[in-house]
């Protein structure tokens, strides 16, 4: 999957380095993939669930959010927010 922006994860894990870790392998395995659906998307990643129209990752043991829009049919993989888990429990996000 094509994954857009990657430049969102970079700013996120200069702010906070230990999502570094979790989120390089999250990465490699959406970028060497191609998802035709939500189901294999979910067989690799157990924890994402569908909020709205975007597909929510926990990241780092649930320490993190990683809120996705999704578009199967295109391979493409957009950043849309990530988010401490605190920032998105507050909902802010969804406005």
């Amino acid at each position: 999957m094509h994954l857009i922006s990657r430049k969102v994860l970079r700013e996120f894990w200069e702010r906070h380095p230990d999502s570094k870790e979790p989120l390089l392998p999250w990465c490699k395995i959406i970028e060497c993939t191609d998802y035709r659906n939500f189901a294999e998307l979910r067989a690799t990643f157990p924890s994402a669930d569908i909020v709205g129209d975007f597909i929510v990752f926990n990241i780092g043991g649930s320490k993190y959010r990683l809120i996705t829009a999704v578009h199967f049919n295109r391979s493409k993989i957009y950043i849309r927010h990530l988010l401490t888990h605190s920032d998105y429990d507050r909902g802010v996000w969804k406005i």
